[in-house]
């Protein structure tokens, strides 16, 4: 220690420095709690999508061939719906060529 500095000036320099470690870590905790949350609302929000998706393709599919799809395949061949197989079930129930099918989605839990 020199004439300059007191040892209640390195007690102050340590608090500082110890208040500034805690800030740090309490935004690095907002942040990761911030990304879980934007995570979880992705996850929860795709099958919305998903429904979307299909319900549109149905529609479109029966306004320019004049019959709904027979199948989800048939949606998936030739207009274009794409989703994750192994995180979503769609049960695909064809009624009739001039009734709206039933469509069930079931997101798949990981195990």
């Amino acid at each position: 220690m020199n004439r300059f500095e007191s040892s209640e000036n390195k007690k102050g320099i340590l608090k500082r420095l110890n208040y500034t470690w805690i800030l740090f870590a309490l935004v690095i905790l907002f942040f990761f709690y911030g990304l879980n949350n934007l995570s979880t609302y992705n996850a929860a929000n795709q099958k919305e999508i998903l429904e979307d998706a299909i319900t549109r393709d149905i529609v479109h599919c029966y306004s320019v061939e004049g019959s709904y799809p027979p199948s989800l395949e048939y949606i998936e061949e030739h207009y274009g719906l794409t989703y994750d197989h192994d995180r979503f079930l769609i049960d695909y129930e064809p009624i009739g060529s001039n009734l709206m099918p039933n469509v069930t989605i079931i997101e798949r839990t990981a195990e």
